[in-house]
Formats: C-alpha cells, sequence, structure tokens
C-alpha cells in the first residue's frame, strides 16, 4: 500500500464511518472543519483511487465513494511502521514512555492487562 498523507486520511476516515459517499457528502462533511475547495477534495479523492485505497461506482453522473482497505489494517500497519522506526519494533518503550507521563488512564491499564494476560494463556512458556 502506498503512503496515505494527513489529508488523505482525512477523507478515508470519512469513508470508514459511512460509505459510500459521493464527493458532494465528503465535501459537505468537511466544509465546517477544513477550508478545503471542491476541486481539493475530488483530488485527494483520485488519489485515494490511484493509490487503490478506495474505489468506486457510477451513480448517474456522480461517484459513490468507498474504501478498499480495512481501518483496522490501516492502523496496525501504520502503528507497525511508527513503533519500528522510533523504538526498533519495541512497544514497551512506547508504552512507558506514556506511564511515565501519566498518561495512560485506568481503562487503558486494564485494557493492557487482558490484553497481556491473553498472550500469556496462547503463548505459554
Amino acid at each position: 500500500m502506498k503512503e496515505i498523507s494527513n489529508a488523505e486520511l482525512t477523507i478515508l476516515n470519512l469513508l470508514w464511518q459511512r460509505a459510500p459517499q459521493s464527493a458532494q457528502e465528503i465535501i459537505e462533511q468537511l466544509a465546517s472543519a477544513n477550508d478545503w475547495q471542491d476541486k481539493t477534495v475530488k483530488t485527494l479523492l483520485n488519489r485515494l483511487v490511484n493509490k487503490q485505497a478506495i474505489g468506486f461506482d457510477k451513480q448517474g453522473r456522480a461517484y459513490a465513494y468507498y474504501p478498499l482497505i480495512k481501518q483496522s489494517e490501516y492502523q496496525l500497519k501504520e502503528s507497525e511502521s511508527f513503533i519500528q522506526r522510533l523504538f526498533s519494533g519495541r512497544v514497551a518503550p512506547l508504552v512507558a514512555g506514556f506511564a511515565k507521563q501519566k498518561k495512560l488512564t485506568e481503562q487503558d491499564v486494564n485494557e493492557l492487562q487482558q490484553l497481556i494476560d491473553q498472550w500469556k494463556k496462547d503463548n505459554p512458556s
């Protein structure tokens, strides 16, 4: 998968929330949050199509866009890339940094503990 820019990701997030959507529907949703012109949104849609991140169906004179990649798959790929680049592939230093800065909530800690417990169960010594 080719690199997806932050602007393209904004559009992809809208399509992950609800698809299919026309360019006009996407433009209307972005009107209040961004100062993007219609042409900018259509350019970003075209880039996402070329990157095979989204597809479209022609509906009359309009196109209905939908994601071709799953949000969870994209998040996993980007997370792995981030952890590899910044932490040499190790997750512990990332979590430790959040813990030291008191950025983990009790819910975060509970979820992490459940993941660790499940990992231990699935990978006995």
